[in-house]
């Protein structure tokens, strides 16, 4: 059963998706959700079938206080890193929250400090706290939406059904056809270490 909030009850929940992908942004989203919102489907979003994620997103959409949703996008990966880039789309998400939160409950153990609103870590919050959850949904339902539409320029990566993370089909096809504009160069896109024979 998740909880309604932590500690405030106008704070915000934001989790990011995409952080372990070969191709593609990483995606935060950043959520205030009222005081009584219920939802029974609510959850983690990885235990979330696609189809109940897409029935959730509008309902967590016209239900919140505020929400929002941002994309950090491959080159500003490859030159902050990951983890930088994972925070600087919860920052950016939590930065186009209006009304602004009190307070902000993030999913995961790190998290770089919000100018001037305190914050908590929560290990697994995706799983146990409604705003989390929220988030985590949003971030995951825009990101694949945007990685159902770069599929259509490049088809043969199939990133419609494995949203650029380091499936053996992706990783065969990057093989096959190398790298796109939309790949993480910071990231070793293939297992293999590549040597010169000289």
């Amino acid at each position: 059963m998740l909880k309604s909030c932590y500690r405030s009850l106008f704070e915000a929940g934001t989790d990011e998706a995409g952080r372990g992908c070969l191709a593609g942004p990483v995606t935060a989203s950043a959520i205030i959700l009222p005081e009584k919102f219920n939802d029974i489907t609510l959850n983690d979003s990885k235990q979330l079938s696609e189809t109940k994620r897409t029935l959730l997103k509008p309902i967590l959409e016209k239900k919140a206080i505020s929400f929002s949703v941002c994309h950090v996008f491959e080159d500003e990966i490859d030159e902050i890193n990951i983890l930088n880039a994972s925070f600087l789309a919860m920052h950016r998400a939590i930065d186009k929250l209006h009304p602004a939160p009190d307070f902000i409950i993030v999913d995961g153990n790190r998290f770089k400090p919000y100018p001037n609103i305190d914050h908590e870590c929560i290990i697994k919050g995706d799983g146990k706290y409604m705003s989390i959850a929220a988030a985590s949904v949003l971030a995951k339902t825009y990101r694949d939406e945007y990685m159902a539409k770069i599929h259509e320029e490049f088809p043969m990566y199939n990133w419609k059904k494995n949203k650029g993370y380091p499936t053996k089909e992706h990783r065969e096809a990057i093989k096959k056809y190398g790298i796109t504009k939309y790949h993480r160069k910071s990231f070793r896109q293939l297992p293999e270490q590549l040597t010169l024979d000289i």
